[in-house]
């Protein structure tokens, strides 16, 4: 199934990129320092936040004319998200903040930035943008307008407008600043840059000693760190944003990356997997739950995870967003995948990006249109990203069409991002 190498909601995690080989590598995590974080009981910042909603509920319905008391509802739901993965609470907020905006006539650009902040963790990056050139419209704090703006054009694969929102923000003093300028240096394929921004952004992170903002950057960097190799300060850096929030979910989901892509230990990957989805249900855990039993080759218990993702992206609240993965699932049948080119071609309207003109090419190819998939990867992602995944897929590509010497030409590089894209694509980058 091999559907682990997506890229994540609002994201998603920066896997790791590494020479591998059969054997198992060098240990690197410790059962016993993580476990502690894998039998948490209480979560205190979930219960403030079901706290403070009810506050929060109970003044709204005293005096329900004070609108800003929307958007506290809308930021406790956000929270309660960010807790627990329900996209109900994440819908609710959105409902919130576009009661606050109407309530504002449209003309508060605090309001329009924390709608489309909310946009953007659906996927919604078009409606996002046009609320951020409101809010630019409106003018004040026009630099937070701007950094979000960035985010949305990156994200739309607007390169010449994201570049100028980059320039407009510029100071290499500002932790906003160089969080983007990292996000940048990698889109342009540059990893060491990436990593020497994103530590100096770590750096001011800690200065500041906001634990929202240093678990952020801990992530971050760990992801970075993976991504170019150096497995031991990725797992490091997982657990220092572990120690800040003992419940992050995606600090968990890279350790057990680490455990199944690096060390090859399947088995403790997931339970690590099944800790976090006792508390917090996502449906890509459920794909990365089902590429591991299917690397230990337990087919049921795969699609029994499968089948689990669909019951939950079945919910129409999720939109869009899911539409990625639900591509790589439907092109791996013979009878869903015309769903597949159908879904790929939605994701290149609603994000022309390099990688959703990947998941379009590989979707004619799977349909054995394998020109059109050339014709596709040559026009808009060659030379255009440099993900690992999408150079797989390009490797494929060239080899149906033929050109076999451009296959091979591509197959050291993938055999050096074995790791980032996992031990089930192994097999088949060796056969290139």
């Amino acid at each position: 199934m091999k559907t682990t190498n997506l890229y994540k909601l609002g994201v998603l995690i920066c896997l790791l990129c590494f020479s591998s080989c059969n054997k198992q590598e060098e240990q690197v995590t410790d059962a016993s320092t993580y476990n502690t974080y894998l039998e948490l009981v209480e979560n205190d910042a979930l219960q403030i936040a079901k706290k403070d909603l009810l506050f929060w509920e109970k003044k709204l319905e005293k005096e329900p004319s004070q609108f800003p008391y929307l958007a506290k509802l809308a930021a406790c739901h956000s929270q309660l998200f960010n807790q627990t993965g329900e996209i109900a609470h994440l819908i609710k907020a959105e409902s919130h903040l576009i009661e606050a905006n109407k309530r504002t006539n449209y003309n508060h650009a605090g309001y329009l930035r924390t709608l489309a902040r909310n946009y953007i963790s659906q996927h919604r990056f078009n409606e996002a943008l046009t609320l951020l050139e409101k809010a630019a419209s409106n003018g004040e704090n026009i630099q937070a307008t701007n950094k979000m703006l960035f985010d949305v054009q990156l994200e739309l694969g607007n390169v010449v407008a994201t570049k100028d929102y980059l320039d407009r923000i510029k100071d290499l003093s500002d932790f906003d600043y160089l969080i983007r300028l990292s996000k940048w240096s990698d889109h342009e394929g540059n990893l060491d840059a990436a990593i020497k921004y994103m530590e100096k952004a770590t750096a001011i992170a800690e200065s500041s000693n906001i634990s929202d903002t240093k678990q952020w950057a801990y992530t971050n960097l760990a992801d970075f760190y993976g991504h170019a190799g150096n497995i031991q300060k990725s797992y490091d850096y997982y657990l220092k944003a572990l120690e800040l929030n003992p419940h992050d979910a995606y600090a968990k989901k890279g350790i057990a990356w680490i455990v199944f892509s690096y060390e090859r230990n399947p088995e403790e990957a997931l339970r690590i997997l099944n800790a976090i989805t006792d508390n917090y249900q996502v449906p890509d855990l459920y794909l990365f739950k089902a590429d591991i039993q299917d690397y230990l080759n337990q087919k049921e218990n795969s699609q029994a995870n499968i089948n689990d993702y669909w019951t939950l992206v079945s919910n129409e609240q999720y939109g869009t967003m899911y539409n990625a993965y639900n591509v790589e699932l439907y092109v791996e049948q013979d009878a869903s995948v015309n769903t597949a080119l159908k879904l790929a071609k939605q994701e290149v309207k609603n994000r022309p990006t390099p990688q959703s003109y990947d998941l379009l090419a590989w979707a004619h190819y799977k349909m054995g249109n394998v020109k059109k998939a050339l014709t596709i990867m040559e026009d808009f992602v060659l030379g255009y990203t440099f993900e690992p995944l999408a150079m797989y897929h390009l490797a494929v590509i060239y080899k149906a069409n033929g050109l076999e010497d451009k296959a091979k030409e591509l197959k050291p590089e993938l055999e050096s991002s074995i790791y980032e894209l996992g031990p089930l694509l192994e097999r088949d980058i060796k056969n290139i």
